[in-house]
C-alpha cells in the first residue's frame, strides 16, 4: 500500500490550528472557505440557484394548476431505494397538504426493476388513472417510457440526479441536479410547489415546520445513503438536516432510532449510513419498499412502532444473506486465481474486472455484494443474478474507473443502464452473458492501468506527534459533517512506539502509544493513545521502542470528564 501526503507540518513550524483547517481545505480544492465552513441554510435556496430552472417551474406551476382546478389524479412515482423513498416521502406529503389528489407510487424490484417502466405506468393507470406522474430519483434517461406516459395521456414531470444519457426525455419539465441527491432535488422541488401554493392552505403552518425540520432530516438522510459528496448543497441539506433531529416528531423516524438504539445519541452521518438509512433500504430489497414510505408518512404512533420492528427484522435477514453470499462470492473468486490475478466466474484469461454471476443470489442484495468485493479486493466489480426475462446487474467501482460509462459505452450488449461514477445499475437479455463478459473484458483490460489497481492512501497532512494537542483536534469540528467527499482529515505521523495492548472482549483490537521521533523513550514521556481495530495479529511483531508510521484521523476520548486526544488508526507500519 502506497502512502503519500498533500501538505507537511514541520517541528520548527509554528502551529495554528486554524490554519490547519484551511490547509485541509484547500488541499481538498475548496475555493469559498467561508461558504463551506458556514453553509447557507437551505431554506434560503431555491430551485434557480441550481440552474435555469424558471421558465420550466412556471409551466409546472401552469399545469399543478390546472390539474388542481380538474380535480385530476397526480403520483409521485418513486424509486425503492433509501434515497428515492425519502425524497419521494416529501414530496408526495407536500402535494398531498397542499390540497393536491395524489397517490405515491414504489416500483416492484424484481417484477418491474430500476425505474420508469411501461410496467410501472400501466400499474400507475390501473391503480390511480393520474393525469400527471412526477419521477423522484430517476427518469433522466427513460425517453421511450416518458412517450408511452403521452400516448396514454399522461403528462411527465422528472426530478432526478443520476447521469444522463446522450438525449434526454421529452417530459413536460425537467429537472436534474447532479449536486444533489434525489431526495435533496424533492426536497427543493416540493419547496418551491409550496412557496406558489402555500398560502392558500391551511396547512400553511404545519408545512413551514416540515421544511425546516422533517423534510430536512429526510434529505440528509437520503443525501448520506446514496453516498452524494458532502459539498455545495448537499453539505448544507446534511449539516442542517442532521441538526434537525432532535426536534423531529415524526413517529416513523423516531421509532427507526429507538429499534437502532440510537434514540438518545447525537445522529452524525454514521449513524444515518450504517444504522438509519438500511433499515430503509431493507424492505426494498427483500420485500415492497411501499411499507418504508408507509414507515415515513404515518401519523398512527402504533403503525410506526410495528413498522419500524418489521423494517428492524428485515434488515437482519438481509445481512444475513449478504453475509452468506459474499462467503459464496470470494469462494467463487479463489476458485479462480491464477498467478494472483483474478478471473471472471467464465472467462479464462486473468482480468482487471471481477464479474460474479449466480442463479440464486437475492436481486436486491447484489449492490451490496458487488460493493464488499471491490473494496475488498480493489477492482470494479459486477455481480449478476439470474431473473425471468435475463440478468439482473449492479456494479461497484475504484475511484477512478467511471463505472456507467463503461457500462454504457457495452450498450449493444445491456438493455439498460444508469447510475453514478462509482455505482451503477444494469440488465442483460439471457443469451448476451457470454458476449457481454468478453467484451467487458477485453475493453477494461484497455482502460484499467495497473496503477489504478493499487491501493493508495493519502493523508491530507503529515505533521510530527508532538504538534498534535486538544486545540487541533477541537478545531476539526468545523470541517463536520464528515462523510463522502468530505471525508474526517487522516493525519500521517512518523513516531516511537512507547506501549502495546491487546483490547476487546476477544482481544482482536490494540491500543497503542506513540511519541514523537525526537523523544526518549521513558516511562513519563508524553505519547498519544492510537486504537487500531481488527489488528491483533499485528501484536506479536511489536516491541518498545520501535519506529512507527501511522496514518489515522482524530478524535477526543472523554472518560471521568476528562478529555484526551486519540488517535483511530487507518494503518500503520512498522
Amino acid at each position: 500500500m502506497k502512502i503519500t501526503y498533500k501538505n507537511e507540518i514541520k517541528p520548527q513550524d509554528k502551529l495554528d490550528p486554524k490554519n490547519i483547517v484551511n490547509l485541509i481545505l484547500k488541499s481538498r480544492n475548496i475555493k469559498d472557505l467561508d461558504q463551506f465552513l458556514n453553509p447557507p441554510s437551505p431554506l434560503t435556496l431555491s430551485l434557480i440557484d441550481f440552474g435555469p430552472y424558471k421558465k420550466p417551474f412556471e409551466k409546472v406551476i401552469n399545469i399543478l394548476k390546472e390539474i388542481k382546478e380538474k380535480n385530476q389524479m397526480i403520483v409521485v412515482y418513486t424509486d425503492y431505494d433509501a434515497d428515492g423513498i425519502t425524497g419521494g416521502a416529501v414530496l408526495w406529503e407536500t402535494l398531498h397538504l397542499l390540497g393536491f389528489k395524489v397517490r405515491p407510487y414504489v416500483p416492484d424490484r424484481k417484477t418491474e426493476g430500476y425505474g420508469y417502466s411501461k410496467k410501472g405506468i400501466d400499474n400507475c393507470i390501473k391503480q390511480f388513472n393520474p393525469s400527471l406522474i412526477i419521477t423522484v430519483d430517476h427518469g433522466i434517461t427513460k425517453i421511450k417510457e416518458v412517450e408511452y406516459a403521452k400516448l396514454k395521456n399522461i403528462k411527465t414531470i422528472i426530478t432526478d440526479h443520476h447521469l444522463k444519457g446522450d438525449n434526454i426525455p421529452k417530459a413536460e419539465a425537467i429537472f436534474h441536479i447532479p449536486a444533489l441527491s434525489g431526495s435533496g432535488v424533492a426536497y427543493f422541488f416540493a419547496k418551491e410547489i409550496f412557496l406558489s401554493f402555500g398560502s392558500k392552505t391551511t396547512n400553511y403552518k404545519l408545512l413551514t415546520t416540515n421544511f425546516r425540520i422533517d423534510y430536512l432530516v429526510l434529505a440528509a438522510i437520503g443525501t448520506i445513503a446514496d453516498l452524494v459528496p458532502l459539498a455545495g448543497p448537499s453539505r448544507s441539506v446534511v449539516k442542517y438536516g442532521l441538526d434537525a433531529f432532535p426536534k423531529i416528531k415524526r413517529f416513523g423516524i423516531k421509532h427507526i432510532l429507538k429499534q437502532a438504539g440510537i434514540a438518545d445519541k447525537k445522529i452524525t452521518p454514521y449513524e444515518v449510513g450504517f444504522m438509519i438509512a438500511p433499515r430503509i433500504n431493507a424492505i426494498g430489497r427483500l420485500e415492497h419498499a411501499i411499507d418504508a414510505l408507509r414507515l415515513l408518512c404515518t401519523n398512527d404512533e402504533k403503525k410506526a412502532f410495528d413498522l419500524a420492528h418489521k423494517i428492524g427484522n428485515i434488515n437482519i435477514e438481509r445481512q444475513e444473506m449478504v453475509e452468506k453470499s459474499v462467503v459464496e462470492a470470494r469462494i467463487m473468486i479463489s476458485k479462480n486465481l491464477l498467478q494472483n490475478k483474478l478471473l471472471t466466474t467464465h472467462y479464462p484469461l486473468p482480468t482487471k474486472l471481477i464479474i460474479l454471476v449466480s442463479d440464486h443470489w437475492h436481486e436486491g442484495i447484489i449492490g451490496l455484494i458487488a460493493s464488499k468485493i471491490a473494496e475488498e479486493f480493489y477492482r470494479p466489480t459486477l455481480v449478476l443474478t439470474k431473473t425471468d426475462i435475463g440478468y439482473k446487474g449492479s456494479a461497484r467501482s475504484i475511484p477512478s474507473f467511471h463505472i456507467t460509462e463503461f457500462l454504457r459505452s457495452l450498450k449493444e450488449y445491456i438493455i439498460d443502464a444508469g447510475g453514478h461514477k462509482q455505482a451503477a445499475g444494469f440488465t442483460l437479455e439471457k443469451n448476451q452473458l457470454y458476449n457481454f463478459e468478453t467484451a467487458a473484458q477485453e475493453l477494461s483490460s484497455k482502460l484499467i492501468s495497473d496503477k489504478d489497481l493499487e491501493r493508495k492512501i493519502e493523508a491530507d497532512l503529515k505533521i510530527p506527534i508532538s504538534k498534535i494537542n486538544l486545540e487541533l483536534v477541537e478545531s476539526l469540528s468545523s470541517l463536520e459533517p464528515f462523510g463522502i467527499g468530505n471525508p474526517r482529515p487522516v493525519f500521517y505521523s512518523e513516531g516511537i512506539l512507547t506501549g502495546a495492548q491487546l483490547l476487546g472482549k476477544t482481544q482482536k483490537h490494540l491500543k497503542l502509544f506513540i511519541s514523537g521521533l525526537s523523544n526518549q523513550v521513558t516511562h513519563n514521556q508524553a505519547s498519544i493513545e492510537f486504537l487500531a481495530f481488527n489488528s491483533a495479529e499485528k501484536f506479536k511483531d511489536l516491541s518498545r521502542g520501535q519506529k512507527i508510521k501511522v496514518v489515522y484521523n482524530l478524535d477526543i476520548n472523554e472518560w471521568n470528564n476528562k478529555k484526551t486526544v486519540q488517535g483511530k488508526i487507518v494503518t500503520f507500519v512498522i
